[in-house]
């Protein structure tokens, strides 16, 4: 699924980019535009649930898993490693997870589809509520010792955020992260767009102090200082392990104290509310 244009990604070859491109400005239906949650909700209309309906589950229990799981390796040998194959809320329609990539598939698995889910009785998207639950990062298993730490006000709230020095909107964010109140942030580089990426990395996180060196050139294109021959920068290594494992492909990505996860350049207002939903207790 392509992001809206709020963030920066991975160099792709070219003939890659070229399909990608060409996919992107193909037309498309205004999915989100119809399933719109309405300003009030029908008191009457159903609440939608992501959990199998009783239809879909004897469907699953008819279907041999194992065997669809086979089937659709054997006929899609590029197809990555299946992870998953679990019933979703429609009778005949299974999930296929591969990491963090879903498919879906009929029970024979003569037709695959890639697309979203949505409950049209509440307007949920129930595909987009299973990649987040995926994608879900615990705080404590980021490791903020490799990050640039900004403490703003108490700093009694927490943001982690992903970002590339050359990336224009991992500076227009930058401007709104600066602007929140009490929260300290843990700003992990992650330098996916090219050597001169790794180069500025480098130089901010080797800088006498990091967290005036990002500022300045995220906010003022204040380059930083030359790093020196012995500066250690094994962070910016284990940063982009650590990016990979969890498939942040693009930048700024953030990741509340909840685990959740924003893609792009996120606007300020969108911002505060999910650090308010995301705290603890």
């Amino acid at each position: 699924m392509l992001l809206a244009q709020t963030a920066c990604f991975y160099r792709w070859p070219v003939a890659t980019a070229m399909l990608l491109l060409a996919a992107a400005c193909a037309p498309k239906p205004d999915v989100a535009a119809a399933v719109a949650v309405p300003a009030a909700m029908p008191a009457a209309m159903p609440a939608a649930s992501a959990a199998p309906t009783a239809a879909a589950v004897a469907a699953a229990s008819t279907t041999d898993l194992a065997s669809l799981r086979k089937t659709l390796a054997e006929r899609l040998p590029s197809l990555p490693p299946i992870d998953e194959i679990s019933a979703t809320p429609i009778p005949g329609v299974f999930e296929v997870r591969m990491g963090a990539d879903l498919l879906y598939t009929d029970a024979t698995g003569d037709h695959i589809f890639q697309g979203e889910v949505i409950d049209t009785r509440s307007r949920t998207n129930l595909t987009e509520s299973r990649l987040n639950k995926l994608s879900a990062i615990s705080f404590a298993s980021l490791p903020l010792k490799d990050a640039i730490a900004i403490k703003q006000g108490s700093g009694s709230r927490r943001l982690a955020v992903f970002v590339d020095p050359n990336c224009g909107y991992c500076k227009r964010f930058e401007r709104d992260v600066a602007a929140l109140k009490d929260v300290t942030v843990y700003t992990f580089l992650y330098p996916i767009l090219g050597p001169d990426s790794t180069a500025k990395s480098r130089d901010i996180w080797c800088a006498k102090d990091p967290a005036k060196a990002w500022r300045g050139w995220m906010l003022d294109n204040t380059p930083p200082p030359s790093a020196g021959a012995a500066c250690d920068a094994a962070a910016l290594d284990r940063n982009t392990k650590f990016g990979r494992q969890h498939r942040v492909t693009g930048t700024p990505a953030a990741v509340f104290e909840d685990g959740t996860r924003a893609p792009g350049a996120i606007p300020a207002a969108q911002l505060e509310k999910l650090l308010a939903a995301a705290k603890p207790g």
